[in-house]
Parts: C-alpha cells; sequence; structure tokens
C-alpha cells in the first residue's frame, strides 16, 4: 500500500484544508516537506517552464510522469499532480492513469480543455463538450489500482462558458466519480466568493493567493494549491542573477551559511554514512 496515498484519504476524510503549495523538481518539494506542509504539488506551468517551455501543452504525457516519479522519490508527504488533459480520449486516460499511479501520485487532475490546452490564468480557453469529460472521469476512476489514489476533476469553462454551464459541469464530473472538483481561473475575490457560494456543497480544490492562509480556511475549499510559491522562486532567481550582472556580487555566499543548509536539504550526511557502511 502506497502510504502517502492512504494519508492524503485520511487527510481529506477530516476537516479542514490541505495546503500544497506549488513545486517543479525535487529541491522544492523537499523544502516545503521541510517546512512542515502536508502535501506537494507538482506544477504543470512549472514542470513545462524547468524545460523552457510554455504551459501551452507542450509537453508529453511520459515527460510529465518522469516528473512525477522524480518528486515522488524525494519526499515522503503526498504529491499532487497535474495531468493535464490525460493525453487524449478516455482510453488515453486510463493509461495516464496508471502511469501517474505507479510513478507514486498520491492525486492528480484532469481537466475539459480542448488539446492543446493553456494554462488556467491565460486566456483563450477553450472546452470539450461536459459528456466526453464525463467519460474521461469515469475512465480515471476505473483505472486506478490503488483506491486511495484520489482523482480530481478540473473544469475550464468558466472563462469560456460563465457560471451556470460551470455548475453543471463540476455537478456532473462528482457524480461520475471524481473525488475533488477544482474550478481553475478564479482571478478576483467575487469569483472565489461565487465558487464557494455556488458548489461549497461538493469537495472542492481552490488553486491561487488571493486570501492568506488563514482566510482561505473560512472556506468549503478541502485543498488549495499555492501558486505564490512557484511566483516567489522564479523572482529570487531572477533578481539574483540580475544583481549579480548588475554589481557584480550577491548577498548569499558560500561564507553565509546556506551551502551548509542546501547539503543538509540534499541528505548528503545520509549518502555519506550509506558511503561508509559500504566500504571496502
Amino acid at each position: 500500500m502506497n502510504q502517502a496515498r492512504a494519508r492524503l484519504r485520511a487527510m481529506l476524510a477530516k476537516p479542514g484544508m490541505i495546503v500544497a503549495p506549488f513545486a517543479f523538481d525535487g529541491i522544492q518539494a523537499r523544502l516545503a516537506e521541510e517546512a512542515g506542509f502536508e502535501a506537494v504539488y507538482m506544477s504543470g506551468f512549472g514542470t513545462a517552464a524547468s524545460r523552457g517551455y510554455p504551459d501551452l501543452g507542450l509537453l508529453t504525457m511520459s515527460e510529465m510522469v518522469a516528473n512525477v516519479r522524480a518528486i515522488a522519490d524525494c519526499v515522503r508527504v503526498p504529491v499532487i499532480c497535474d495531468a493535464d488533459t490525460g493525453y487524449g480520449n478516455p482510453v488515453n486516460v486510463w493509461r495516464t492513469i496508471r502511469e501517474y499511479e505507479d510513478a507514486g501520485a498520491a492525486a492528480l487532475h484532469i481537466e475539459d480543455q480542448v488539446w492543446p490546452k493553456r494554462c488556467g490564468f491565460l486566456a483563450g480557453k477553450q472546452v470539450i463538450a461536459m459528456e466526453d469529460m464525463v467519460a474521461k472521469v469515469r475512465a480515471a476512476c476505473d483505472a486506478r489500482r490503488d483506491p486511495n489514489l484520489v482523482i480530481i476533476a478540473r473544469s475550464d469553462a468558466l472563462q469560456p462558458r460563465g457560471w451556470d454551464e460551470t455548475e453543471r459541469r463540476a455537478r456532473a464530473y462528482r457524480a461520475a466519480g471524481a473525488d475533488l472538483i477544482f474550478l481553475d481561473g478564479i482571478k478576483r475575490r467575487d469569483e472565489l466568493e461565487t465558487y464557494a457560494k455556488r458548489l461549497g456543497d461538493l469537495p472542492l480544490l481552490y488553486n491561487g493567493d488571493l486570501l492568506p492562509l488563514d482566510e482561505l480556511a473560512k472556506y468549503p475549499f478541502k485543498m488549495t494549491i499555492h501558486i505564490g510559491t512557484m511566483l516567489a522562486a522564479y523572482q529570487a532567481a531572477r533578481d539574483t542573477m540580475r544583481e549579480l550582472r548588475r554589481s557584480g556580487k550577491i548577498r548569499v555566499t558560500t561564507q553565509s551559511g546556506v551551502f551548509e543548509e542546501f547539503v543538509r536539504t540534499m541528505r548528503v550526511p545520509e549518502y555519506q554514512a550509506r558511503e561508509e557502511k559500504y566500504r571496502t
């Protein structure tokens, strides 16, 4: 039994909101775990960015699965994963679920955008027919071998179709077996309020940083994936590169103690101890 999946199921069964910061590589996931978060979110936007691509459906399923495995191998906490549209029709979704499950995902979401998809916060999104997405959700639920694997149905219908259509889709996806419902592209406080009001009777996932976590916890969300960590990491790296180019120096150096922290986070002492154990 996958322990991380079992823990996630147990957490979802309890009151409260699970917070999963965005991470797109092993070091970010491990830092989130060290900070005390109970889960991490493998961002599709970040995974594409780490390979130099925009989040416009340019990565393949196998590339995404490779990142799932890399991150899941780095941490003990559950990893919630972006699985885009499932990479095809319901039969493709079936295989996607099996691949993500084998790679160590504790949860994943598939969305109702057309392929190639785009980031949920970008304009110009289009969605497939509701009935087609319902079939994908059913296939996803049937494909899992571990009943603890959490299937999340994401809808991007708000921007192109409005609230009434979006609510119909959310309820249909839940009826098809989705464990959580995820409406993406919530950009304003009034949209957040409407999301909670119209669909608060369903188990919901929220993606964003419109409110501090203590305020967000008052809403009926079972999980939030926090995009702010990815943006802050980007900003810090950008500013550091610019500072080094401009001034020839940066505040963080090998003498500042950060290198030693980095070494511990990468578990170098554990590997060195293993090396000693097997020394000949």
